[in-house]
């Protein structure tokens, strides 16, 4: 067989420090899955990256006994570089991005009998935060060729019960921020942005996370700004961010000392420690600069596999100016693929040494919902009508079908070279080319 290189044939070369000679695939190659070689042999660049200058942050806050950001400063120092990374005007920082969404609802006074507008594709802790309040939770339907919140179906969703929409930046592109807000206006509604995934990314040139009334941001290991756990809130509202430092520290504000025992209102502890803080002002010294990486490759990758009939990359919304891509996602049409089920699509990829998952199941449908709106505190909060009803219009189609078309790479996988690109989109027209074989494996 010829060697010659065309479009449909890529290098495959060895992403360490280039000294392995590149090989060649063609797509018709034998798949891995049915026994020929895989694209790729070696690791994508892993996750967490470190050097000396956390091991330096977190001795430097060992040895100074300050453990506790009530009486360390690097909490405090982180809290000011986001906020001015961000453009945002007050920065609190949180024990995990759980935490942000939960003390951003309670600030703004969401509780038992309200109702919280959000998307059925996030991760379930978007949807637990409202349960702990005793809120209900109302999902509108996803756009499936962008995986965010469909803005064309919230306000059929909002009554005299809604108190917040909660839309999700999910994989580190922007929901429709313009649509968005301007319901929320028009509602008179607070927005709490879930940026969870969006470090970084942009609406017409500002950071996600600084529109609505908070936005709140993860650090949990697998982000792209990691602390292995770790939250925070931005917000423009001088007074909501001190109600929510207060709630974060058991009800108490940024002047009680040691010995004030008196509490203004209901409060948790979900404070971020000092070896956060120090280790998060770190991991940002190499942010921008990984961020740049992940949307060079991202877009060259986009650029492959749209070759590939059946790939569907997720569409940007127009205002989305930076898209952090803490998951590189896109839809799978398996009428492309000689009927090839995804799960088996999946297989496939994974054997050819390119990691890949299927996302999110649906989360409207999960069973702990229906079983805790059956619960005794929610059947007696809300009517049996009111719950029937939420019944009936917990329906996402749109969402349904993504669940089921959904493909996913983690962002560490686009810090690397581009011939991992390559290779990346190698293993997919090889498993394309082959895909009436493997359907039948």
């Amino acid at each position: 067989m010829s060697q010659t290189v065309t479009r449909r044939r890529f290098l495959a070369a060895a992403p360490a420090a280039g000294l392995a000679a590149p090989a060649v695939f063609a797509a018709s190659d034998k798949p891995a899955l049915l026994g020929g070689n895989k694209v790729r042999t070696t690791p994508f660049p892993g996750w967490p990256v470190f050097d000396q200058t956390e091991e330096k942050a977190i001795l430097d806050v060992l040895r100074s006994g300050h453990w506790y950001r009530g009486s360390g400063k690097h909490v405090e120092r982180f809290e000011q570089a986001y906020a001015g990374v961000t453009g945002a005007r007050h920065c609190l920082a949180t024990a995990n991005g759980t935490s942000a969404l939960l003390i951003s609802l309670a600030a703004l006074g969401v509780g038992a009998g309200d109702e919280v507008i959000l998307p059925p594709y996030t991760f379930v802790a978007t949807v637990n935060v409202v349960l702990a309040h005793g809120a209900l939770p109302v999902f509108v339907d996803t756009d499936p060729a962008t995986f965010q919140i469909d803005p064309r179906k919230i306000e059929a969703a909002i009554t005299d019960r809604t108190a917040a929409l909660m839309p999700v930046h999910l994989g580190g592109a922007a929901a429709d921020v313009d649509a968005i807000m301007a319901i929320a206006a028009k509602h008179k509604l607070p927005v709490v942005e879930d940026t969870c995934q969006s470090h970084l990314a942009e609406w017409k040139g500002r950071k996600l996370g600084t529109f609505g009334a908070t936005g709140c941001f993860s650090f949990q290991a697998s982000k792209n700004l990691n602390s292995g756990e770790g939250g925070a809130i931005l917000t423009n509202d001088a007074d909501l961010i001190e109600k929510c430092y207060a709630f974060h520290n058991n009800s108490r504000g940024r002047r009680s000392t040691g010995y004030d025992f008196t509490y203004g209102a209901r409060g948790l502890n979900l404070r971020l420690c000092e070896f956060q803080g120090a280790l998060l002002t770190a991991q940002m010294s190499r942010l921008e600069r990984q961020s740049r990486t992940r949307t060079d490759n991202a877009v060259y990758l986009t650029s492959m596999l749209r070759e590939t009939p059946g790939i569907l990359p997720a569409r940007m919304y127009d205002g989305c100016t930076r898209n952090a891509y803490h998951l590189y996602m896109f839809r799978y049409k398996p009428e492309q693929f000689a009927g090839m089920p995804r799960v088996q699509f999946l297989k496939a990829l994974n054997a050819e040494g390119i990691p890949s998952s299927g996302g999110y199941d649906p989360l409207n449908r999960e069973p702990f919902l229906k079983n805790t709106l059956h619960s005794r505190s929610y059947q007696r909060i809300y009517s049996k009508e009111r719950l029937a009803r939420w019944e009936e219009q917990n329906r996402c189609p749109g969402n349904d079908q993504l669940c089921k078309e959904a493909v996913w790479f983690t962002q560490n996988m686009l810090l690397g070279s581009r011939s991992d690109m390559d290779q990346i989109a190698a293993a997919v027209k090889k498993v394309h080319a082959n895909a009436a074989a493997l359907a039948r494996a």
